[in-house]
């Protein structure tokens, strides 16, 4: 066998033990990983910028969800986009069946069944290893055991068929689903919209985390969306998280209602 093949094998097998023992290194260092639908995903922990522990879900490279590890913060929310939302819920006080599409690490379901027990939480994760991770590392069951187990429907579906097929008007319907260059999948154009706005209930709310930047090519799903649910809403506006850097992408919150509800200073008001 010539050396330089000799030494192809030598570096192939090499690569290989490597690969086998990834997963070995990586839960040494305190990383959890794992292979889930949308690629390998990794569970570990760190800290935000005030030093308090947090729990991180990246899957294939992208930061999905973030949970508090604290026992007294674990239902808390560690996001100001996700924060925002809840003080829109919060202001629609006769709300009382909510859905979210997309749930990740259940970060917003957990906080809507621990502060808002008017709500029943209709959370839809097409992946069953999001939720199983969500169980075993961010505190899920723990929240459901807490709080009632029948304050929250696990729903295994994809979220846009399951609302096209819901027989429920929904107070509050939220979207966390995102794929690559269009976060909102078909509800971020006019169709979308118009489901929306038939199996929203009288006064209801719907928002949507749109990841991108305010201005500039990459805005161009943020600016259809508005443009797709200002043709079947009252209301629209945008709460952006980085107002301050319109070219930098952000977790920027799409609401749309035909009532008026909470909006911080600094809302971006479509319609």
């Amino acid at each position: 066998m010539p050396t330089w093949l000799m030494v192809l094998v030598v570096i192939s097998w090499l690569l290989f033990a490597f690969v086998l023992a990834m997963p070995w290194l990586l839960r040494r260092r305190g990383i959890r990983m794992s292979r889930t639908r949308f690629g390998v995903t990794l569970v570990f922990d760190s800290a935000d910028a005030d030093g308090t522990t947090v729990r991180l879900l990246n899957v294939n490279g992208t930061y999905q969800s973030v949970s508090y590890v604290d026992p007294d913060l674990r239902f808390e929310l560690a996001c100001e986009y996700h924060r925002d939302m809840a003080r829109v819920m919060d202001s629609v006080p006769t709300a009382r069946q909510a859905m979210v599409i997309g749930c990740g690490g259940y970060s917003l379901p957990k906080w809507m069944v621990a502060h808002l027990p008017r709500l029943h939480v209709a959370a839809v994760e097409i992946d069953p290893a999001i939720t199983q991770i969500a169980r075993e590392s961010f505190f899920l069951d723990e929240c459901l055991d807490e709080y009632g187990h029948d304050r929250m429907d696990l729903v295994e579906a994809d979220g846009w068929a399951y609302l096209q097929e819901s027989p429920v008007a929904w107070d509050v319907i939220v979207n966390e689903a995102f794929t690559g260059n269009k976060p909102l999948g078909e509800l971020g154009c006019e169709r979308g919209a118009r489901v929306v706005r038939e199996h929203l209930a009288p006064g209801g709310v719907y928002l949507a985390d749109v990841r991108g930047p305010l201005e500039g090519r990459g805005a161009r799903p943020l600016q259809e969306a508005c443009e797709a649910f200002a043709g079947q809403f009252a209301h629209v506006a945008v709460i952006p998280e980085r107002p301050e850097e319109p070219r930098a992408k952000g977790n920027n919150v799409l609401v749309a209602s035909d009532s008026q509800v909470w909006l911080p200073k600094g809302a971006m008001v479509v319609k």
